[in-house]
């Protein structure tokens, strides 16, 4: 850590517009096609439709990117590393947790025809999703790669070239959605973890949350080449911020458990005696 310049300072006119535009024009796009295929499932199927709090999620969640990425929050973030925390929280993982409670693959399985419905299914279930929904990986991609961002020269090279702030953005965002999906995603996917493996690993994600934000406070071991007072302010939303998002994501998970239907499965595939004697 030093006093020097924010690394996106001598960059941020540079792409300027195209940082306001792209995410706006993007949004807009996911935002509509949601909307069509919610209109779609709802045609096809009007008694089972499709739930307005899914919509209202999705939505959100898009709102959230349009505000990291807009005007103020975007533009701050190119010079004041307070602005770069506030960004990543809402990128990496506000957003993700609206999109993903949004259930996007349930809606685009309802509306596709059957047979790119199985193919789509199927990639759900393959063995590299199987491999990436471990919580141990997203867990690792996700709040485990904090520590190369901001304990290694990785950050202020990412800031000092536009392409690397998109990169760094995607990092977050998708990173931040594989997180959300394996804690309380309701969409399809591999077998889901048990909810006790699940809260260890969100446990596990406070705790370093918690580690980095306090070691970046005090300046052990960080590589960021912005005033000290920016640092430390990025820290405390980290802090802060990061342990509201966990919250929520808890709430949902809690939201999101059905145990009775374990309970039933569990009945369903126990044999009755007169069967087993069968």
């Amino acid at each position: 850590m030093d006093h020097g310049t924010h690394p996106a300072h001598h960059n941020a006119g540079d792409s300027g517009l195209l940082e306001v535009l792209l995410p706006a024009l993007v949004a807009a796009a996911c935002a509509g096609l949601y909307l069509l295929l919610a209109h779609r499932a709802r045609r096809r199927n009007p008694v089972r439709g499709w739930s307005p709090w899914r919509t209202a999620s999705f939505t959100t969640g898009l709102a959230l990117l349009a505000v990291a990425f807009l005007p103020p929050v975007g533009t701050v973030a190119h010079t004041d590393f307070r602005g770069h925390m506030a960004q990543h929280m809402l990128i990496g993982m506000y957003a993700p947790l609206a999109l993903v409670l949004g259930a996007p693959v349930t809606l685009l399985l309802r509306s596709l025809p059957a047979a790119r419905g199985r193919r789509l299914s199927a990639v759900a279930h393959s063995r590299p999703a199987r491999s990436l929904t471990q919580p141990a990986v997203a867990l690792l991609l996700s709040t485990g790669s904090l520590v190369a961002l901001y304990f290694t020269p990785l950050y202020n090279a990412s800031a000092a070239h536009p392409y690397g702030h998109w990169l760094l953005h995607a990092h977050f965002l998708l990173t931040g959605c594989l997180f959300a999906h394996v804690i309380a995603g309701p969409d399809p996917g591999p077998a889901r973890r048990s909810v006790r493996t699940r809260l260890i690993c969100l446990g596990c994600a406070i705790a370093l949350h918690s580690v980095v934000s306090q070691l970046m406070y005090g300046g052990f071991g960080t590589d960021i080449h912005v005033p000290v007072d920016e640092v430390q302010g990025g820290a405390q939303i980290m802090y802060y911020g990061g342990d509201i998002a966990e919250l929520l994501l808890a709430a949902a998970l809690v939201a999101t458990w059905r145990p009775g239907r374990s309970r039933l499965g569990a009945v369903r595939a126990t044999p009755s005696p007169r069967s087993a004697r069968v």
